[in-house]
């Protein structure tokens, strides 16, 4: 039995995200400032006010959803709500890290700083795309990429049953989306994005992050984290730092993280940040997983789980 903090990924923001937060709590507001001095440019102006298409750009998308995310989860925690475990998806993993004590707020936010900076930079130097796999089985998905020798796509997200994200290089990914349909496939949507994460086009986000991530200070985690690469917890300081550091490059494993996390006896998943993507994944994957979410203010104030 047990509570576990769920923490969402690049796609979740929406301008205004937060600034409940900022008014009225003093944690807000500090981590808030704290995050415009660490990111040198105004990010609560673009968290609070857009425009959108600022917003989505990955360099201000991630370390946004990180801050947003990380103070509704210490929020939480300062209003007695302990969990047992955490996960984040992709970049919320550094949100579930913080929250679980491996590193502070300004390390993660630090860290995300390099990783959405070399992600932006990774998607210039090696263009890529993405697509959403509605309908068909992971392990079709899989092998028809890796049939595909004319160019580099991977299945990158596993996200719930019959729902796969691939990942790769334009003509790649333009390619094999029509197979995947004929395979199956109830629909394959190419997606709004600005490179091909979770895929070896990642090689020069990595090796920017790596460098970092090997010469900050990783602390045990209070509470296992299950980690996107082997969708196992983790809370030893070196299996974080290696999760990390192959996190970029390898696929996001979010179906088998929930389904171990039940398995392992967690029955209240709650989405801690804004959106409901990730409620909406625990649907597909098991609807007995009781699931929630907190986005404002009001909702930490009156969670009320028994």
């Amino acid at each position: 039995m047990g509570i576990g903090f769920l923490c969402p990924g690049q796609a979740s923001q929406k301008v205004g995200m937060g600034l409940d937060l900022y008014e009225n709590s003093t944690l807000g507001k500090q981590f808030f400032d704290t995050a415009n001095d660490i990111m040198g440019v105004d990010i609560q102006h673009i968290i609070f006010n857009g425009p959108e298409e600022e917003l989505k750009q990955t360099q201000f998308t991630q370390p946004a959803i990180y801050i947003v995310s990380v103070i509704i989860g210490m929020l939480m925690l300062e209003n007695g709500i302990q969990p047992s475990c955490a996960a984040g998806h992709s970049l919320g993993e550094y949100s579930a890290l913080t929250l679980a004590k491996s590193f502070d707020f300004e390390t993660g936010l630090n860290l995300v700083k390099v990783r959405a900076e070399g992600m932006q930079f990774a998607g210039t130097q090696n263009p890529g795309t993405m697509a959403a796999v509605i309908g068909l089985d992971d392990e079709t998905t899989q092998n028809i990429c890796n049939q595909y020798s004319n160019g580099i796509v991977v299945a990158a997200n596993f996200n719930a049953k019959g729902q796969v994200v691939i990942s790769g290089e334009v003509d790649a990914v333009h390619a094999v989306m029509p197979l995947l349909k004929d395979a199956g496939a109830m629909k394959v949507i190419e997606l709004n994005v600005s490179g091909a994460f979770h895929s070896p086009l990642m090689t020069p986000a990595k090796e920017m992050l790596s460098e970092m991530l090997l010469s900050i200070e990783i602390r045990d985690s209070e509470i296992p984290v299950y980690a996107n690469v082997t969708a196992s917890p983790v809370s030893n300081k070196d299996e974080i730092r290696q999760s990390l550091i192959d996190q970029l490059e390898n696929p996001v494993r979010w179906h088998e993280s929930i389904t171990r996390m039940i398995k392992d006896g967690m029955n209240h998943g709650v989405e801690i940040g804004p959106g409901r993507v990730l409620q909406g994944l625990s649907r597909r994957i098991d609807r007995s997983f009781d699931m929630s979410g907190v986005e404002s203010l009001e909702q930490i104030v009156n969670f009320d789980y028994v």
